[in-house]
């Protein structure tokens, strides 16, 4: 089984890789990426020798890349991670969230289109559904909630989710979509929230939180979201969506003072700033779907979760002020310029 991993050196895809290398050391594992500002071939420097693995740059949008790349490597899955998706630089850029989230999403499906595949599955947000009022801890997204985005990276997400679902039924490819709450844990990039408050933290630098702390995410350990994705891409039905929470509501606050309480730091580094345009209040999953069919549940509580990131930041400063240096986008030069 050959296994194209689109965005396999960003934070989501870089942990998907790893476990599908760890759990099936017979599948092959291509990992294509542009390495844009969050791509970070550091993050795979663990398994580049791996004879099973082959990394390749380029990006998803371009079809020259993308046929080239089937004709040569004849994947039988793709799993596409590639995706634009900070919603602070999508409210400042949108042109180039819907490159890539879109237009990349269909250059990938006509290329199975072209070439054959087993199955496309497509990785999506939450934050497709809008968002849900903080008085209302009864309702939660379901795989039927009607389609709400609020800023430009959720619209993209949500264009690219119907892109597929119409490949599907115009031309029956073979897809599933997942669409996943927050996730949290290694090789987070150091501007989301976890990472950023953790390496700010251990600066005794001032933690901005937007607004009064109040919006409220269902937070997901990103193991348990790249084992959700192996059982869709292996045993979930085509055609079909599915939501994948963690159970982990917390406001961003308490998220902040979590952190702060694990690495003993005092609250007063918390700094209230203004708060960013059409900011979701609430995302909650409901993920019965997943569990009926798949036999799918997150195993990592938030407070376990979080202390396993907290530790593995402490334990990999390198990785992570290599960023915050810029130091990281050299790394593909470093390994690739001589071959």
């Amino acid at each position: 089984m050959t296994i194209l991993v689109t965005g396999g050196a960003g934070f989501i895809g870089a942990n998907f890789v790893k476990y599908i290398i760890k759990k099936y050391p017979n599948y092959k594992v291509i990992c294509l990426d542009a390495l844009t500002y969050a791509g970070n071939l550091e993050t795979l420097s663990d398994v580049m020798d791996n004879p099973m693995f082959k990394f390749m740059k380029g990006n998803i949008a371009c079809q020259e890349t993308v046929y080239q790349l089937f004709e040569n490597e004849k994947p039988d899955i793709v799993v596409n991670f590639a995706a634009e998706s900070h919603v602070d630089r999508s409210i400042e850029n949108p042109r180039l969230f819907l490159e890539t989230n879109i237009i990349g999403t269909q250059v990938l499906m006509d290329a199975c289109r072209k070439y054959g595949i087993k199955r496309f599955h497509q990785v999506s947000t939450d934050e497709v559904y809008g968002d849900l009022p903080l008085d209302r801890p009864d309702l939660f997204f379901t795989e039927d909630t009607p389609i709400h985005a609020s800023s430009p990276y959720s619209a993209s997400k949500a264009s690219a989710d119907l892109l597929v679902l119409a490949y599907h039924r115009t031309y029956n490819l073979p897809v599933t979509i997942s669409r996943c709450s927050n996730n949290y844990g290694p090789y987070h990039f150091p501007e989301k929230l976890i990472p950023l408050m953790i390496t700010r933290a251990l600066a005794d630098q001032p933690l901005p939180v937007y607004g009064k702390g109040e919006n409220v995410r269902d937070w997901l350990y990103v193991e348990d979201h790249c084992s959700a994705i192996d059982l869709i891409i292996h045993n979930g039905c085509v055609g079909e969506v599915y939501n994948i929470g963690g159970h982990n509501e917390r406001t961003n606050l308490d998220v902040v003072k979590t952190i702060l309480k694990t690495l003993d730091k005092p609250e007063s580094l918390i700094t209230f700033v203004t708060d960013r345009p059409g900011h979701d209040m609430r995302y909650a999953i409901d993920p019965t779907k997943i569990h009926k069919e798949l036999g799918w549940l997150p195993k990592t509580k938030f407070e376990e979760g979080i202390k396993l990131t907290v530790t593995w930041y402490l334990q990999n400063r390198s990785w992570w002020e290599h960023i915050v240096n810029g130091e990281y986008q050299s790394y593909y030069e470093k390994m690739y310029g001589n071959r």
